[in-house]
């Protein structure tokens, strides 16, 4: 028998690996390069080849018309105007997302601050509404507050991430220590749950970008989240369709670099 989340994680991915750009940076920290007009950018990243992209409920409702690759609706926000930025609040219901028809919902959580019992009960909270509806969850898990020493640690990454999976996310996303593709697999083998990496802040070079993504596949992830090392690249269209070649092709990081144009 096949249930509603087979179904919707299956429109998240291609040939069993999720290639997603997040977009939802302008609740956090406003319209930034890349995200000035969204439509526009998303579209071009569905035909460059994404098999899902990730915003809030707001640009899901001003799209000119549905995406043809899987969509995500972010249900955390919190803004960087803000004096407790690392604090993420439910801005949005499983039920208003499948109202506008989106495959699965995300959350934010942030681990180790004096915040994180809100987040961690909006976690399991959403994870029982998905549960009722059917709708995957993706949970974006952040070790960050004032109790992380260091948020490179492999070993406080792994508790994070099975945290969310403990809570009952379907896929936890989480920022990986390295390129070490020992830690990511000791990382991915902790956890009960597929894991997708993030991407972190906009690096300066393409094999950079294209070396994480190789060892988080080869570290056995599901695939990758990378936002604004796409969004904000000289050629986004460009980025995704190296990416693909990691991600969905199995290909070296050699032959994805050839795609980018210098």
């Amino acid at each position: 028998m096949v249930f509603g989340k087979q179904v919707r994680l299956n429109r998240l991915l291609e040939n069993g690996r999720m290639l997603c750009v997040p977009m939802d940076h302008g609740v956090s920290v406003g319209p930034v390069q890349g995200l000035e007009q969204i439509d526009a950018m998303m579209y071009l990243l569905e035909e460059a080849g994404v098999t899902a992209l990730l915003a809030h409920k707001g640009v899901f409702r001003s799209l000119k018309r549905p995406l043809k690759v899987g969509s995500i609706m972010h249900l955390s926000g919190s803004t960087q105007l803000s004096s407790r930025y690392n604090r993420k609040v439910a801005v949005a219901s499983v039920e208003e997302a499948l109202r506008l028809g989106v495959d699965a919902v995300s959350v934010h959580i942030n681990v180790g601050g004096s915040d994180d019992d809100v987040m961690l009960q909006h976690l399991g909270e959403t994870a029982d509404a998905c549960d009722e509806w059917q709708v995957p969850l993706i949970a974006m898990m952040y070790p960050r507050g004032e109790n992380i020493k260091d948020a490179n640690d492999p070993w406080v990454i792994s508790h994070v991430a099975r945290v969310g999976a403990e809570l009952g996310a379907d896929i936890v996303k989480t920022p990986l220590p390295s390129a070490n593709v020992r830690d990511i697999e000791k990382i991915v083998k902790s956890v009960p749950a597929p894991i997708v990496a993030a991407g972190g802040p906009k690096m300066d070079r393409d094999e950079d970008v294209l070396r994480l993504a190789y060892a988080a596949v080869a570290g056995g992830c599901l695939g990758i989240t990378f936002g604004r090392n796409v969004f904000q690249h000289r050629s986004p269209a460009d980025m995704v369709k190296a990416l693909r070649k990691i991600v969905l092709e199995n290909r070296s990081v050699e032959e994805a670099l050839s795609v980018l144009t210098p």
